[in-house]
């Protein structure tokens, strides 16, 4: 086993038990759970090691470096996650790899989507990123739709070609009134959740949590957690 290979399996060791731990604290099941590796700034070779130690959900969040590191592991069994804030002149090469995208948040990208997953003869699940300090009609500083325009842009997914809605996907606020407090964001996200799911019955995915709060974002009923230095390591400093 190469050395690289050792420290990946171990630090995923490492999450796994940090996620059952949650889990169990939760009273929930582990497979209630799933890692979606956030592989950015690392190399494909990583992501290879990553598939041979069983990860099946890597996540990416700029097209450039993911592009070509999708074509690289195209022979894998992986889904691919684009989890970075999405500009409409970048949607035609993210449909071409990514499986699902998670930070949907306005009503154009909707339609980008839609017209660019046709053009290329593939369905794309797309999440709604939610802003939970974000006031209506605006757009969050790292991205997403207000809480109040959420169902909006589930019902544009929802009916769109090209497109199938899974659920949310959120960040624990920087500033507001949810800053410092992830459990409390991550419980207002399940609550909107919630909401959705009584016009979108298919929406129940819930993208939440990080290295450093994923047991706050399980602990508030999160489907996916989006980990990356705890297991790839710190990254470097881009620039």
């Amino acid at each position: 086993m190469t050395d690289r290979r050792a420290q990946l399996a171990m630090n995923l060791a490492r999450v796994e038990e940090r996620i059952a731990a949650a889990c169990e604290a939760a009273g929930r099941k582990r497979t209630d759970v799933n890692l979606i590796v956030v592989t950015k700034t690392y190399p494909a070779s990583d992501v290879r090691l990553l598939a041979e130690l069983g990860v099946r959900n890597v996540a990416e969040n700029r097209d450039q470096e993911a592009k070509p590191k999708a074509v690289d592991c195209s022979d894998l069994d992986l889904q691919w996650h684009f989890i970075g804030q999405l500009q409409t002149n970048k949607v035609r090469s993210v449909t071409g790899y990514a499986d699902v995208v998670h930070s949907v948040d306005r009503l154009r990208l909707v339609d980008a989507l839609a017209s660019a997953a046709v053009r290329c003869g593939r369905e794309i699940g797309c999440l709604i990123q939610v802003a939970l300090d974000a006031p209506s009609g605006s757009v969050g500083s790292r991205g997403g739709a207000a809480p109040s325009d959420v169902l909006a842009v589930a019902d544009a997914i929802a009916v769109a070609p090209g497109l199938r809605i899974e659920g949310l996907m959120a960040i624990a606020p920087l500033a507001g009134a949810y800053a410092g407090n992830p459990r409390a964001a991550f419980e207002r996200l399940m609550e909107i959740s919630t909401s959705v799911r009584e016009s979108h019955p298919a929406a129940t995915m819930v993208s939440a949590g990080m290295s450093s709060d994923l047991e706050e974002a399980v602990s508030a009923g999160a489907t996916h957690v989006r980990v990356g230095t705890a297991v790839l390591g710190v990254r470097p400093r881009l620039g």
